[in-house]
């Protein structure tokens, strides 16, 4: 019986192993990190066949739409799209079955042991230094500063300088209104973006008293985070009597400005709150420590 070609030989088993991978992706049976790259590599493999043939650049296809920028093949002849941050790589440089990442970042394992999961190549930035751009936007590093670029390149966005754009305060999460019955305790939360970074200060009721001030059974915490350049605030009353009742100010405030947020705290006496029909109070907010443990403590 007659041989098949070489280059069909090496073809057959590949097949099989692209249809292996289809059926191991999340649609078929097991989930995969990964299966649209997965697939990538296999189909990658099998254009390249048994090796490369003559270069002709002109034959090349021209990539588009590369957010992490373009890197050779691996027959170092055409153009392809790097990887972004977070896509899976190759960790051996002669290897070419993810894929190369692409500026400013590299292939590294990522995962964590201890937990359970499995290390996995994945391109990461070599830099964590955050940075200003032109459009006065702070950039956590350099390499998200690339992806805007690339993907609005008429903007001509540029490193203004490095470190963040100054800016004054931003509440990113405010307040919230709370109702309660006399006794119990509320906990009203204030997180601000700024750099500098803010100072957090409490007001009701559209005074100018900042509070706690002198009364035992109201007290304040601050903690930064839980982003960078952010800062978390928390007034806590407890055993809450009706002369608590009133709007509640959350005012932040850096040498560029300053901007407030407000909520109201409605107080019930327990005939109130039995005169209303409910047989339980909604859910309250964290305590300042369950939700500091809560956060993720990447901040300045």
């Amino acid at each position: 019986m007659p041989q098949p070609p070489a280059a069909l030989a090496l073809t057959l088993p590949l097949l099989l192993l692209v249809v292996l991978v289809q059926i191991l992706s999340p649609a078929g049976g097991r989930p995969s990190p990964s299966p649209d790259y997965l697939q990538r590599g296999w189909l990658r493999l099998l254009a390249e066949g048994e090796g490369c043939a003559l270069c002709r650049p002109e034959e090349c296809a021209e990539p588009r739409g590369c957010l992490a920028g373009r890197v050779l093949d691996a027959c170092g002849c055409c153009w392809e799209c790097a990887n972004l941050e977070g896509q899976l790589c190759d960790l051996d440089p002669g290897a070419h079955f993810y894929g190369r990442c692409g500026e400013q970042l590299e292939c590294r394992l990522d995962g964590d042991l201890s937990r359970g999961e499995m290390l996995e190549p994945l391109c990461a930035c070599r830099s964590q230094r955050p940075l200003c751009g032109s459009d006065g936007r702070t950039y956590a590093q350099i390499c998200r500063l690339q992806e805007a670029a690339r993907a609005q390149p008429d903007a001509n966005l540029t490193v203004a300088h490095p470190g963040p754009c100054e800016s004054e305060p931003q509440i990113v999460s405010q307040p919230h209104n709370i109702w309660n019955v006399t006794g119990q305790d509320v906990i009203f939360g204030c997180e601000v973006f700024a750099y500098p970074m803010a100072s957090i200060e409490w007001r009701k009721d559209g005074l100018d008293v900042q509070l706690p001030g002198d009364d035992p059974h109201v007290s304040v915490q601050f903690r930064g985070g839980p982003q960078r350049f952010e800062v978390t605030g928390w007034l806590q009353i407890q055993a809450v009597r009706p002369s608590d009742e009133g709007v509640y100010r959350c005012l932040a405030r850096n040498a560029l400005g300053q901007t407030e947020a407000q909520a109201m705290l409605t107080v019930l006496t327990p005939d109130q709150l039995n005169s209303t029909g409910f047989s339980q109070l909604p859910p309250l907010s964290l305590l300042p420590e369950e939700a500091a443990e809560s956060e993720e403590s990447d901040y300045y």
